[in-house]
Formats: structure tokens, sequence, C-alpha cells
């Protein structure tokens, strides 16, 4: 028999909770279908438990710091289980405090299992088929295993496996050189690994200004990690002691032998068993969901959210989706896609908050720009904490003085970056804050100085 509701939404990440309150607040009923965690990629294998692993790592390395500070202590243990423990911890706080959530919401049926199309506006679930003239998928991504020689003949771990882990590898390495696979480099050679990073770029997060890469790449070698850029031949043998990762680079040995190999080479969207074809739903050559500038998919009623849109890889831009598709159904506004200006952060230490274009990027746009550049050397707030690598950059185009976008690789970069990220949302010029008293002493004082030293670049 048919189950009939006003909305179904598939999955339980970051858009598709909080999108079932807004529609049972209006007075529909709604079923939340969800296979495996509440929560998603966010609370369950990514920003929770990935953060605070992080974060006791930062501890590890300011414990080691310690005398620099004037403070002495005894050798520095780290106590894997307990730090894993300590995720596990946060993790299930957050996933038991949504479903609570969930399961008390009026008019909210929150079904478990895995939901397959049978139609263009009908979903079977548990033996079950439900139907409803809106559907919205939440279903997000997984990682990626890439096509390499062997690597189906070799244990391998993903993001997933890596925040169970309990154990400090003997030596991990790790294939890719981008957000993901650098987060977990870091913290591992602070838990005491030796750290191999392997990236067939020629630097690591390539899609970055090149003296960003280069500066992430220094701090991760001064602590002792290994870079391996330009390596055009990856693949991977068993060995007695680990994983043999072949690797062609320019310098260094062709071969690598670690204990524990991590593949962080990008993710893929899950939709590949949701039946899209049977209701009809188009998706690009990875799997992504085509959707138009309202979320919306070919298929009239239907919504897609989230990573397997392929239009945001962030818990941010997951939320914002449903922010824009309540926003456009329930409150009669008029919300898109492109009005969405994109902020991130890599959460090394010192982590990188990023927002808006690069300078390369603005060069090849051909118009006259402003570059304005400050080691945090001449911060403060970075002298007093002992942590004094990286910069802050801002690029603004010469003409109509507003912001393109800004890189703050330093201490609290993750933090101070909204405060680029909330002058270009609010689409104000550069002299707006050429009256501004920030607070002494913080890393956000120095955005004006930065700001009004702006000078010209020659286009490329």
């Amino acid at each position: 028999m048919m189950r009939r509701f006003d909305a179904i939404i598939v999955g339980a990440g970051q858009a598709g909770p909080p999108l079932a309150g807004r529609l049972t607040a209006a007075g529909m009923t709604v079923a939340l279908i969800e296979r495996k965690l509440v929560g998603g990629t966010c609370v369950n294998t990514g920003c929770m438990p990935t953060k605070t692993l992080v974060a006791s790592a930062y501890a590890a390395h300011l414990a080691r710091r310690a005398a620099e500070f004037g403070v002495r202590t005894g050798d520095v243990v780290i106590d894997m289980p307990a730090v894993a423990a300590r995720a596990r911890s946060v993790v299930l706080d957050a996933r038991t405090g949504d479903e609570t959530w969930l399961e008390g919401m009026a008019g909210l049926t929150l079904l478990r299992g895995h939901a397959r199309f049978t139609g263009p506006g009908t979903i079977a679930v548990g033996g079950e088929e439900l139907s409803a003239p809106r559907i919205f998928l939440n279903v997000g991504g997984r990682a990626s295993v890439p096509d390499m020689p062997g690597v189906d003949d070799v244990p391998h771990l993903d993001n997933t496996d890596m925040v169970a882990l309990d154990v400090v590898p003997e030596h991990l390495v790790i294939v890719g050189g981008s957000y993901v696979g650098l987060e977990f480099a870091q913290m591992y050679r602070r838990f005491g690994a030796a750290v191999t990073v392997v990236e067939r770029s020629e630097r690591l997060i390539a899609h970055e200004d090149a003296d960003v890469s280069e500066a992430v790449r220094a701090i991760l070698e001064d602590e002792g990690i290994t870079v391996r850029t330009g390596a055009t031949c990856i693949a991977f043998a068993p060995q007695e002691t680990g994983v043999a990762v072949s690797v062609d680079c320019s310098a260094g040995e062709p071969v690598v032998v670690g204990s524990h190999v991590l593949l962080a080479v990008g993710r893929r969207p899950n939709t590949d068993d949701l039946g899209l074809d049977l209701a009809g739903i188009a998706n690009d050559a990875k799997g992504y969901v085509i959707v138009d500038d309202l979320l919306q998919t070919n298929v009239p009623g239907i919504w897609a959210l989230g990573d397997c849109n392929g239009r945001g890889a962030f818990t941010h831009t997951a939320y914002n989706d449903f922010e824009i598709v309540a926003a456009n159904l329930l409150d009669g506004d008029d919300r898109t896609l492109s009005q969405r200006l994109l902020g991130y952060a890599l959460y090394i230490d010192p982590p990188l908050g990023r927002v808006g274009i690069t300078q390369a990027e603005a060069e090849k746009t051909g118009r006259p720009i402003l570059v304005s550049k400050r080691p945090m050397t001449r911060v403060g707030r970075a002298i007093e904490k002992g942590e004094t690598k990286g910069f802050m950059k801002i690029v603004a185009d010469a003409a109509t003085q507003r912001i393109l976008g800004a890189a703050i690789l330093g201490t609290g970069g993750d933090e101070a970056i909204h405060g680029i990220l909330d002058m270009m949302n609010v689409d104000q010029p550069v002299s707006a804050l050429r009256w501004a008293v920030p607070i002494h002493p913080t890393v956000s004082e120095l955005i004006p100085t930065v700001l009004l030293g702006l000078e010209p670049v020659a286009a490329q």
C-alpha cells in the first residue's frame, strides 16, 4: 500500500533535517529517510571528528613547545585510544542530539533504510512505497577510490577509516595533497607517525595561488612531513611491512613503503544506487545530480541539496542549499545559488581561511587589480602567541574598489577571514574600513591595514 506525504527527504545530512523542520512547521507531513547515520559526513566522518582530532594534535604540538613559553613539562605521550575516544564522544553527542530532535518533530516520520526511486514521484524503502509531490535529495558523498595500478591489491584507508583509527601508524603514506590529505598529514605527524604526502600535481592544493601553496608546503615540511609532488605514475604493491607506493618524481626514491596508506584524492556522490534513471533525473558523468539556480532537477518537484549536486563540497554550502530552497518555497523569497559567495578553510595549523577568487584567477580576467600582502610576523597577536607563520593577502578590483578575494594563512585565519567575507557579502568598497577601529590585540586588526595597502599589479 502506498504511503503518501507532502514531502520526502532522502538523507539526514546538513540540509535534510533543517528542511524537515521548516516543512513540518509549515504544516506539511514529511518522511525523512536515512540508510546509515543521522548527521551525514560532517557529524560522523568529517568536520566534527577531524577537528576534534586536530585539537588533540595541536595540544600535543603546543606541549612539545612548552619550554618556549617558559613552561616545563615531561615527555609528551600520545594516548591514541583516548584521543580516538574523545572524537567518538563528540560525534555521538552530536548525532544523538540530532536524532532526538528529529524523533520528536511533529509531522515527521523518520525511516531507516535504503531509498530508491520507483518513478518520478515514488520511492521504495524497507519493503514499502512512498509518494510525495515534493522530493528532496540530500544523499551526500563518499571518498573516491582512484583508478591506479594495484590499488585493489593493497589495504588502504579513507577519511572514514582515519577518524576511527586508534593507533598511530609507523609510516602513513597519503595519496592526495589537498584539504583532507593535508589535515590528516599534519595531525598524524603530531601524533608521532612518519608521514609522506604524494601528490600528482606539481604543487599542493594546486588550485590555490602559488605563494599559498608554497607556504603550506613549508609549514608541513618544517614539521618533518615528506612531500612528493609531480608524482605522475602512482602505483601500489603489497609489501611484507606494508604497502609500496610507486611514484615518478624528479627527486627522491622512486618507491615509498608505508605501514598505512590513506587515499585522499577526492569524493564521489552517493547517487549510483538511487534509481535516478527510473525517475528520469539527469546527472553528469561523475554522478552529480544536475540542478538549476534554484536547486531544482530536470524533473518537476524534485530538488537536490548538498554534496550530491556538485555545487558545493562543504557543510556550510549544504546548509545554504537548505536556506535557498526554504526561502523560495516557504518565504516567498527569491534566492539563488549564483548569489552565494564561497568561503572555506584548510584546518592545518596555522589554518588557511579563503574567500572569493585567487590572485591568479583575478589576473586571468584581464581587469586591473590591486593586491596587498602582509606577513603574520607583523601581527602583534601572532607574535605574542609565538605563531607567526603565514601571511594575509587581499585582491581587489581597481575600478570598483571591491574585494575580489582573500587568503589568510596564519593563526586565527579561519576566523579572521569572516571580516573579508562579510565586507564582500554586503558589497562594500575598500574605503568602508577607512575609519574602522579594530580590537587590539587580534589577528583581524591587520585587515584594514592590508586593505589600505592595496597596490596595482601588472596584467599577465
